[in-house]
């Protein structure tokens, strides 16, 4: 494969960092007895590293002992988060489950004479140019090796600084990731918690005996009979941000209605609708291809009875939609909104128990061939942080975590446009940016 573009120009990095040896950080009391610590079948199938950074400008208040000062701190909300101190193992059943062993979370200092603004649109996973400012550990050879958590906070030339947070996807989804951010926040300038994390993950467990009550089309493995895997290998992946500003969302869920066949439907519905089909499109799908919408929902208020107030950990479950790509691609925008709307529909109570007995069973992971996945970062709030120097003014992914990825943002807070970051090969890019362009 080549290398990947960004935005149509070639990456090669113009960030470097002076790193410390990594402190490990530990709980500054041990708050937790037991040996191991579960995780339930919603954490098992998402043991990849969440890459993010956290950027703060600078303010009158100095940096001078910011790196004392976030450690001090990151120690104190690890009594609460202590799970995160230890290190990911298999029980005797074969399933990941964490062992309280004391192992530490890796904590980096570093320094760059780079300004701010040197990393540009931020908006575009580079991992070239941010994987500068998060810390992986060299020595680990799997992921049973590696940290469920490491921090690198970088200060920067103009005054201001980051925070790069490397997560094991399996200790927590989107939401329970912004959750510590903002009590280690909270902690950093003396408060406390205001939303204390609730860690048993035992009440997510599986049922006895399981019961399979659904189709679970999320993990139905598809051919690929396009050969979208030689595609990929073949062309560079180009990487790109697209923003839907009020008036194309307006627009999309016009053309998803004008037919009368829905009557409503919300931004996140018909833009996902309109990407998966220009996506099909753009990447020239046999019209036999089976093709596969995944997307992820919150399943906190979803199940009976609620997960209570400050859950911590993988409360998202995926909605699935299959068609073959000629139905997606010749048919009306409405008949790809309305099985979204219906698998959003029927992620219940029911719904996401029978997932769980699901993966219980069998095991199964969800298949990505000739398959989308969307996920929302639009309400979660990363960006809300203040560990005493003012909010982060961008929060994002370094990488994305597969190539069937599309990540939804928030352009700004309190912006209701939504920026849209996918990578796809070279040519099919450009047929993509063709058709966003077409709509007016």
């Amino acid at each position: 494969m080549g290398k990947e573009i960004l935005n149509g120009n070639l990456n090669f990095g113009t960030v470097k960092v002076n790193r410390s040896l990594p402190a490990i950080i530990h709980p500054v009391h041990d708050s937790n007895s037991d040996e191991y610590y579960y995780l339930s079948n919603l954490d098992q199938n998402i043991a990849v590293i969440m890459k993010t950074v956290h950027l703060y400008k600078p303010t009158e208040k100095s940096t001078d002992a910011i790196f004392t000062v976030l450690k001090e701190s990151l120690s104190k909300v690890l009594v609460h988060y202590y799970p995160y101190a230890g290190s990911l193992t298999l029980s005797h059943e074969g399933k990941l489950i964490v062992k309280n062993d004391g192992r530490g979370v890796p904590f980096v200092e570093a320094e760059t004479d780079c300004e701010l603004e040197t990393l540009g649109d931020m908006s575009i996973p580079d991992p070239d140019k941010l994987g500068e400012l998060i810390y992986v550990d060299p020595m680990a050879k799997n992921i049973l090796e590696m940290p469920l958590l490491t921090v690198q906070v970088t200060k920067f030339k103009c005054g201001g600084f980051s925070i790069g947070l490397a997560i094991n996807h399996c200790m927590s989804d989107g939401l329970s990731a912004v959750q510590f951010l903002n009590s280690w926040a909270e902690i950093t300038r003396g408060l406390p918690l205001s939303n204390p994390p609730f860690i048993d993950r035992t009440i997510q467990k599986a049922r006895q005996p399981p019961k399979i009550e659904f189709t679970h089309h999320e993990f139905t493995e598809i051919e690929d009979i396009s050969d979208l895997d030689g595609l990929y290998k073949s062309e560079p992946i180009e990487y790109y941000a697209f923003t839907f500003d009020e008036k194309k969302l307006c627009r999309l869920k016009q053309i998803a209605t004008e037919d009368g066949l829905v009557e409503s439907c919300t931004s996140f519905v018909a833009l996902t609708a309109f990407i998966w089909r220009a996506r099909t499109v753009a990447l020239k799908m046999n019209p036999n291809q089976q093709t596969k919408l995944l997307f992820s929902i919150d399943g906190r208020s979803r199940v009976k009875p609620p997960l209570p107030n400050g859950f911590w950990g993988n409360a998202i479950v995926l909605a699935c939609c299959m068609c073959r790509a000629k139905d997606l691609v010749n048919k009306p925008l409405s008949s790809t909104v309305r099985p979204i709307q219906e698998a959003i529909k029927v992620t219940d109570d029911a719904f996401i128990k029978s997932a769980i007995d699901y993966i219980e069973i069998t095991r199964a992971r969800p298949s990505l061939a000739a398959t989308l996945l969307v996920t929302s970062w639009t309400r979660l709030g990363f960006n809300s942080s203040d560990f005493g120097w003012g909010e982060a003014f961008h929060s994002g992914s370094a990488e994305l975590p597969q190539k069937e990825v599309v990540v939804f943002l928030p352009q700004a807070k309190d912006s209701k446009n939504i920026v849209v970051v996918m990578g796809l090969p070279g040519p099919s890019m450009k047929t993509f940016k063709d058709i966003v362009g077409q709509l007016a």
